[in-house]
């Protein structure tokens, strides 16, 4: 008789399902939680415990789990059209997605090309780059430049611009050499240094590095405002005004990756807008489908699009997955942007921001607290003299007081969907601050 006890769906799941990003070994002594449901903010397992979901399911989640309108969307297309591939035909939910998309951008990024996942974006953001400069003649415009601590995914392509030796060191045979240059974090600032001064400082690094092969490099990729998987680094949107200045003097190409940090998860849809830029390539993923459906996109401008226009078939981007331009995924993306519009989310999410900062200010001035950061819908802080397993004894303790959190290192963040309640919000920085004070205790 097959059981389904709390206990038997973990030994069901460790026997047979490899899980992302773990040591498996680990979960000997921090055991899995199966989910069972998830309704709003908030994560079930099947003994009716209840888990805040403060990192939006690894950043995806922006109005919360069973959200009806998006059901209700996705339920409509299901009696439509499930799927087609987008090679020879094409359907209503891609067209309208990638008009209301190029229209945010005020039609400078008017062309979308779909995948599923955030690595992928970025593995079709390098090779157009590459191949575009090809095709406008300029074959030896083939290396790549990252930043200090920078996560673009873990392909081999984009694992090549990244530089977080957890992720990267293993593979390290496979990848082709990238350049990386200083990061813009401002936490790097020298005594009298304001995040303006280290703009500037790491915006000079790009300069001197495009001055010596900026006929070798086809393009620079930057996470926008916040380089999120090495710690939630936040620089100031000034070194994006300037190194967009220096990839048009020295005709580079300026990649931005939005995966993580679009849609609205810094306080604007777009990150890069509150450097009044735009890129030649931007990457969105995540919370694109509201957390529904694998969905990613890479946005260009016309100028890159028309390199590709030809009739000769070896000059056009010949890149596909089977599922490219999925109608679910586009549809849940577009009752997402909906939801964005009717309800002024982006507006509200300010509201619930300033709420949120001022509640965690406890654990912002906390002796064993320094670099307290936030920049939109994301919230950051890094533990001064914490144990080496930190992380793992964070994310355990933060069970039990009702919270899913998931440190990166010794730096925790939150980053939760944007539907909390007042109640939630409260409750999300005196549960923080709780968990917090225990696992530095013990």
């Amino acid at each position: 008789m097959e059981l389904n006890t709390q206990s038997d769906w973990v030994a069901r799941s460790l026997r047979s399902v490899w899980h992302p990003c773990t040591q498996m070994q680990h979960h000997e002594t921090i055991p899995l939680i199966p989910v069972s449901r998830g309704k709003g903010a908030w994560l079930y397992d099947h003994e009716g415990r209840r888990y805040l979901d403060a990192i939006s399911s690894w950043w995806v989640n922006l109005f919360g789990h069973a959200n009806p309108r998006i059901n209700a969307a996705l339920k409509d297309q299901l009696d439509t059209l499930e799927h087609a591939m987008l090679a020879g035909f094409t359907h209503e939910p891609v067209i309208e997605l990638s008009e209301k998309l190029s229209a945010l951008t005020g039609h400078v990024l008017g062309h979308s090309f779909y995948a599923s996942d955030g690595a992928s974006a970025v593995e079709i953001a390098l090779k157009m780059s590459f191949h575009s400069w090809r095709n406008n003649g300029h074959a030896d415009k083939q290396e790549f430049v990252c930043l200090k601590g920078s996560y673009h995914g873990e392909t081999i392509g984009a694992l090549a611009v990244t530089d977080v030796a957890l992720f990267k060191d293993a593979y390290g045979p496979l990848l082709r050499a990238s350049q990386t240059v200083m990061s813009p974090d401002w936490r790097a600032a020298a005594d009298g240094e304001t995040p303006q001064d280290v703009a500037r400082r790491a915006a000079a690094h790009v300069e001197r590095l495009f001055l010596e092969r900026g006929d070798k490099i086809a393009a620079i990729i930057i996470e926008p405002l916040v380089q999120c998987a090495t710690g939630m680094a936040m620089h100031d949107p000034l070194y994006l005004q300037l190194v967009r200045a220096l990839c048009d003097q020295h005709k580079v190409h300026l990649i931005l990756d939005e995966i993580a940090v679009g849609c609205g998860r810094t306080g604007t849809f777009f990150a890069c807008e509150q450097a009044g830029v735009w890129p030649d390539f931007l990457c969105l993923s995540k919370g694109i489908s509201g957390g529904y459906l694998p969905l990613s996109l890479v946005m260009t401008r016309d100028a890159i699009y028309q390199a590709f226009y030809s009739n000769d078939v070896t000059r056009g981007f010949l890149h596909s997955h089977s599922y490219t331009g999925n109608p679910l995924a586009c549809r849940a993306a577009l009752a997402t942007l909906q939801i964005f519009e009717e309800d002024g989310i982006l507006n509200a999410n300010r509201v619930k921001a300033a709420r949120l900062t001022k509640a965690l200010q406890p654990l912002a001035q906390h002796e064993q607290v320094r670099n307290f950061r936030q920049r939109g819908m994301i919230w950051a802080f890094d533990a001064i003299d914490a144990p080496q397993d930190f992380s793992r004894r964070f994310f355990a303790t933060a069970t039990e007081h009702e919270l899913l959190m998931r440190p990166i290192g010794a730096t925790v963040y939150m980053m939760p969907p944007y539907l909390l309640s007042d109640e939630e919000i409260d409750g999300l920085a005196a549960n923080t601050l709780a968990v917090f004070n225990q696992v530095m205790a013990g």
